[in-house]
């Protein structure tokens, strides 16, 4: 179908009207199509008014916004969805009855670099994961700079796909970052190489179920070279496509076939001879099992491309993680204050956690239903103490109360007048809130001033060092902060505070 795409002409109407639709009308529009363009109630979020506006300037009259469509509309040829739509969105449930293709806007990408719209076709390296994969997606991206070839990091990392195709100068390589909903709506996408790192539970409300999630997630391992994370339960069973070249990476030392660890080195035994050296592992940032697994990843779809060793090895050297994702943000003598608010679910809480012998931890927010049992139970050796904040703090303290009582835990939060309140069962924690902060930012203050006083108190009792507070919340911050972002900047403006106060005792 790709190569002889012709959209001049074609009746296409753009479902979402953000930043993703948008991109996607520029091109239409460069190729000749006649667009129309909606937003329903189900697109997640609702419309911005700017991006609409701008929306209906490129679309002329033609465009129109109805909220909640269920039917299709006529003589239309091909529906284009951002991703935040469901499959049972009564307007996709009602293309497919009435025959009308409907493709997401990665889906469309992939057709026009096929067709050669926009030059010869890319080398298309996907990456996907319940975690990791924006840390995975920036270190391809710098390890191909290395290597000297032209690419761009695009999808779910930002800048879209139909954009990447548009950009000048012209990039060769796209890393491409999908999500779950990405690829559900991209069924064609082959890629050069596709790796999927992980797989935990996450967005069952939108895929319907675990398996359909999963699946999902599968279609990145349909390409030539198909990439599993070995140590994930789920992914290391996921199957490839037929023709696909199956590699696996692994902590462990790898067999042949694999990428993994031996003697404090990363290595190679899939790609060329023998076995080979690429970096040793002290130097991967950020640091951990996740940042180690993260970048064996990276080497692999590299490295299935035809980048050399030397290259793995530059642009995993000069790569530094992008903020919130096991960042560092001060420091105390040898205890580190790390952002990692980015973990957002129990999962990426617990590839968070591992990276580290003795631990403060804060944790909470809204957890959306996830279990954080295993994370308390598989850690408890781990944590010096928990401090709990956010909506679900209540289902964080009952899970150490059943697996790791010994753990002292705090809980902080704003009570009903407005005031923060912080409680221990036991002995006291003090702190001290900011005059003039926000309630978020107040309860983020005494949270990192309690964990580094659990910090102290565990030091002193055991003589052993805490290597770090680390905010892994296991939850999202819409409860508490704009953004996880947001949530992160708190959590580092109240470390630094500290920290500062205690270079002035």
């Amino acid at each position: 179908m790709s190569a002889d795409l012709n959209l001049h002409g074609r009746r296409v109407l753009v479902a979402g009207a953000r930043a993703t639709g948008l991109a996607v009308l520029d091109l239409l529009g460069e190729q000749g199509a006649h667009v129309t363009m909606l937003d329903t109630k189900f697109a997640d979020g609702g419309v911005d008014p700017d991006l609409l506006a701008r929306g209906v300037a490129t679309v002329g009259p033609d465009a129109f916004v109805v909220d909640g469509v269920t039917a299709a509309p006529a003589d239309i040829d091909l529906i284009v969805v951002s991703p935040g739509f469901r499959p049972d969105d009564g307007l996709l449930v009602a293309a497919a009855a009435a025959g009308i293709p409907v493709w997401g806007d990665v889906e469309l990408a992939w057709h026009v670099d096929r067709a050669g719209l926009y030059g010869a076709p890319r080398t298309w390296l996907v990456i996907t994961g319940t975690n990791g994969k924006t840390t995975t997606t920036s270190m391809v991206e710098a390890i191909v700079e290395a290597s000297g070839r032209s690419v761009l990091a695009c999808g779910n990392i930002g800048l879209t796909v139909v954009d990447a195709l548009r950009a000048t100068p012209r990039a060769d390589v796209l890393a491409v970052e999908m999500s779950s909903f990405q690829l559900h709506w991209a069924p064609s996408v082959r890629p050069d190489a596709g790796v999927v790192l992980n797989v935990a539970e996450d967005h069952l409300d939108w895929h319907g179920s675990f398996d359909a999630y999963a699946e999902a997630k599968q279609r990145a391992l349909l390409g030539e070279t198909a990439v599993v994370g070995l140590d994930d339960a789920v992914a290391s069973t996921l199957p490839v496509g037929q023709s696909s070249r199956r590699v696996g990476f692994t902590l462990s030392v790898p067999h042949e076939g694999e990428l993994g660890v031996a003697d404090g080195v990363l290595v190679d035994r899939a790609f060329g001879p023998g076995t080979r050296s690429l970096i040793a592992a002290d130097r991967i940032r950020p640091a951990g099992p996740s940042g180690l697994l993260d970048a064996l990843a990276a080497a692999a779809v590299t490295r299935a491309i035809g980048v050399d060793g030397d290259a793995v090895e530059r642009g995993l050297t000069a790569f530094s993680p992008a903020a919130h994702r096991g960042q560092t943000v001060a420091r105390i003598g040898g205890t580190v204050f790390v952002d990692d608010s980015k973990a957002t679910n129990p999962h990426a809480a617990q590839a968070a956690v591992s990276g580290y012998d003795r631990v403060v931890l804060i944790a909470g927010g809204l957890l959306k239903g996830a279990a954080v049992d295993e994370l308390i139970a598989r850690n408890a050796h781990r944590f010096a103490g928990v401090v709990a904040i956010g909506t679900d703090r209540r289902i964080i303290l009952d899970a150490i109360a059943r697996h790791a009582p010994e753990v002292p835990a705090v809980t902080v939060f704003t009570g009903d007048d407005g005031s923060v309140k912080t409680q221990r069962t036991g002995d006291d924690i003090s702190a001290v809130t900011p005059t003039g902060a926000s309630s978020a930012d107040a309860v983020m203050a005494q949270a990192v001033s309690a964990a580094w006083q659990l910090a102290e108190a565990d030091q002193a009792g055991s003589g052993r060092g805490v290597d770090a507070v680390l905010l892994a919340p296991a939850a999202a911050s819409l409860d508490m902060f704009a953004s996880y972002g947001a949530r992160g900047d708190s959590f580092a403006a109240a470390s630094t505070a500290l920290a500062d106060s205690a270079a002035g005792r």
